[in-house]
């Protein structure tokens, strides 16, 4: 029997490395991302030649209005196009979502990491969590991340690799249990997030075509995501524990010295301060944003609006960069690591050098994603997609797991959870309704497909930066990291969160347990 489960495990293992080494015997990402861009422009054209077009019912996100929506295939390979990829090359590459992001976080990150904070802080982290754990430590704060918009890309995906490395273990495999929990687990969570109420605002305009008195709970799906917040977690640790640090094998580069993992006095005593510190600006954050104080500056015309819409809200970035270097800076100046303000700077500018590589990647994909959004090619195959599986004709559970399998192929694609949702539900919500599926259990299941191919597309916003911060782990004589490593890294997440995500999604929907609070899948 044991013979058995080894020849198993040897075969799963030998087909991830054939993934890697297809994968990465591909050029250089930003070569392929060139590549892509071209493969873009040609096909652009033949579709546009050949009249492709696509008809659906979409709902506007800023007017919530519905309405019918012609696209058609546009050519790069015409006067417009060219002028276009020559006109907006530097705002694709200014405007890329991520860029802003990840450079305002790390300035933060910057000055608590030269500081020495952050290395202080893991060390005690090795000192008092069990070793068993760590996995599922990084998996769970992950997808608790999410509710900081997407800060946990540029945050917690190179802090994963910092964690395992202090305790030891493969960086990339850090790396691989962060960014599953961040981007494999985004639709999971404790707590409702920002995207909670976006999304309900399209399912309430597509439920009002069967049922206009129908109202979609903004909370519909809470229970559901804190049950999926655990399982995620579990399933996580296990693939990373089990399945790719054991591929991964011993890491060969440097390592902290585990002699200087004990606190000294005066780290202590900076601790303490950076404590105060991050404690002291927390709760000042909370005064000014909490809802209905006469002092908050967060509040538009309505004082009482929803915090998760606030002006506070759509700063996040900033203040998770504040939240870095504040305390850095008390950590800093209290143990001698900063003696003025020119080494504030200094580590911020440090942070900031080493994106280069990151930088001229960033633009080449951006110019890809800009070209393909522009042809409208990923409309065009969201909504075929959508109308084969309205053909189908299934019912049931069977019915909810094709929409999930449709929305994760759909989402290699499409990026937006929120473009995809206004394309997706005026089909299928009014559709699922009829069968007697509330709005609420289909928008779940749209949201479970919308997260586990996240971590195995390349056309993912952060799928670059996941691969330039694994870079920074190769080791000298070994192939670099590429995609083919990033993405058989990540395949056995993707079709785990996908497998048990279903499964309990169908059990759930068989039982007719309530999804949220008054909520429940079935009508």
């Amino acid at each position: 029997m044991n013979q058995q489960k080894k020849k198993k495990k040897k075969f799963s293992l030998g087909i991830l490395d054939r993934i890697e080494r297809i994968g990465n015997k591909l050029p250089d990402p930003v070569v392929l991302f060139m590549l892509f861009a071209l493969i873009i422009i040609v096909v652009s054209h033949f579709a546009a030649s050949t009249g492709l077009s696509a008809t659906y019912e979409s709902i506007n996100p800023s007017t919530q209005e519905l309405g019918s929506v012609t696209v058609e295939a546009v050519s790069l390979m015409t006067p417009a196009g060219l002028q276009y990829m020559v006109e907006s090359a530097v705002t694709n590459f200014t405007s890329f979502a991520p860029l802003g992001t990840v450079l305002v976080a790390l300035l933060g990150v910057g000055i608590a990491e030269t500081s020495g904070l952050i290395s202080v802080l893991l060390r005690r982290a090795v000192l008092v969590a069990p070793k068993a754990l760590l996995s599922a430590m990084v998996v769970f704060l992950g997808i608790m991340a999410n509710i900081a918009s997407d800060a946990g890309y540029v945050v917690l995906v190179p802090l994963g690799a910092i964690i395992f490395l202090s305790f030891g273990r493969h960086p990339l495999a850090g790396i691989a249990a962060a960014f599953a929990g961040v981007s494999g687990g985004f639709s999971a969570n404790l707590l409702l997030s920002p995207t909670d109420p976006l999304l309900a605002g399209i399912s309430q305009q597509a439920a009002e075509m069967i049922n206009p008195a129908y109202q979609v709970n903004i909370a519909g799906n809470w229970f559901f995501l804190i049950v999926s917040t655990f399982i995620i977690t579990i399933v996580g640790a296990l693939i990373t524990d089990k399945i790719v640090e054991p591929r991964l094998g011993k890491y060969k580069g440097a390592r902290e010295d585990s002699t200087e993992i004990e606190i000294t006095p005066i780290e202590k005593k900076g601790l303490r301060w950076a404590g105060i510190a991050f404690f002291i600006f927390l709760a000042l954050v909370v005064f000014l944003g909490w809802p209905g104080n006469a002092l908050n500056p967060f509040t538009d015309a309505n004082p009482t609006a929803d915090i998760l819409k606030s002006p506070l809200m759509n700063g996040i970035v900033l203040l998770i960069a504040l939240f870095f270097a504040v305390p850095g800076v008390f950590y800093g100046f209290v143990t001698k690591a900063f003696k003025s303000d020119k080494d504030v700077v200094k580590a911020m500018a440090k942070s900031m050098s080493t994106m280069g590589g990151y930088l001229v990647l960033v633009f080449f994909a951006a110019q890809f994603i800009a070209y393909f959004n522009y042809t409208n090619l990923g409309t065009l195959l969201a909504v075929n997609g959508a109308t084969l599986l309205q053909n189908i004709g299934m019912t049931g559970p069977a019915l909810m797991i094709g929409f999930i399998v449709v929305s994760a192929i759909i989402n290699i694609f499409i990026g937006s959870a929120s473009a995809k949702w206004a394309i997706m539900a005026p089909i299928f919500v009014p559709m699922f309704m009829a069968l007697s599926i509330s709005p609420e259990a289909t928008q779940m299941a749209f949201r479970i497909g919308d997260s586990v191919t996240n971590i195995i597309s390349p056309l993912m916003s952060y799928f670059a930066i996941v691969i330039a911060f694994s870079q920074k782990y190769d080791v000298e004589g070994e192939p670099s990291t590429g995609i083919g490593t990033l993405i058989s890294m990540m395949l056995p997440y993707s079709m785990a969160f996908m497998l048990f995500w279903s499964v309990i999604f169908f059990i759930w929907f068989s039982l007719n347990f309530p999804l949220g609070p008054g909520t429940f899948p079935m009508l």
